[in-house]
């Protein structure tokens, strides 16, 4: 049986020393803050941390809250969050999710998943992010990375991020529900790669089942 107890003492130890994920750089640095939360998280998708890092900042800088945001032409957030992947159709999504939030929700960003789930653009990773990182609230959010770093370790045997977060609902203790994302993000990024992970490398090699690895380094 996998010890997630035991991997989880070993990664918070090991990923003070990489780099946080974007958002949760965000929040260390500012506090918390729901719409930054957001939108940063909606532009990350599919898109290297260095370069939604740089078109994040960029974008806040023209407006940091959705009532001015809503109002910059469309083509001035694309020439802002550019060349994060598929920008045109993000500048669109950024803008009107911002008219959602004014005319809706009184500028606030909801700290409901089933709600946040109704904004364009919108997936399970994202509303997760806004309620762990945004608001501090239990949730856990799944992407590539803690996808397949649960399955390679053994911990779940799923076919999809969303059926990754559900099995990890059921049983990973709520103590590391917030942390989970944070940790294994990093550690997918610098560690366990997808192709030929840095096993070499790995501090918790000796509690992983390296599920579906054949070659390493």
């Amino acid at each position: 049986m996998t010890n997630i107890d035991k991997i989880m003492s070993i990664l918070k130890k090991e990923c003070k020393k990489l780099e946080l994920p974007i958002v949760s750089a965000y929040v260390v640095n500012e506090g918390r803050n729901p719409f930054k939360v957001l939108i940063s998280t909606v532009l990350s998708l599919r898109t290297k941390d260095y370069v939604t890092a740089k078109a994040t900042d960029k974008l806040f800088v023209l407006a940091d809250n959705p009532k001015d945001m809503m109002k910059l032409d469309v083509k001035k957030v694309e020439k802002a969050i550019y060349p994060v992947g598929f920008y045109k159709t993000k500048a669109k999504r950024v803008i009107e999710i911002c008219e959602i939030l004014v005319e809706k929700y009184n500028s606030k960003v909801p700290d409901e998943i089933d709600v946040l789930l109704t904004f364009p653009g919108v997936g399970r990773k994202t509303a997760n992010l806004v309620l762990t990182q945004g608001y501090g609230k239990l949730g856990i959010c799944v992407d590539t990375h803690v996808h397949r770093i649960s399955n390679r370790l053994g911990y779940v045997k799923t076919k999809t991020p969303n059926d990754t977060e559900f099995a990890l609902r059921k049983k990973l203790p709520k103590k590391y529900w917030i942390e989970y994302n944070d940790y294994l993000v990093a550690w997918g990024q610098n560690i366990c790669a997808p192709i030929s992970p840095f096993c070499s490398k790995c501090n918790i090699y000796k509690y992983c089942y390296k599920v579906g690895v054949g070659k390493s380094r």
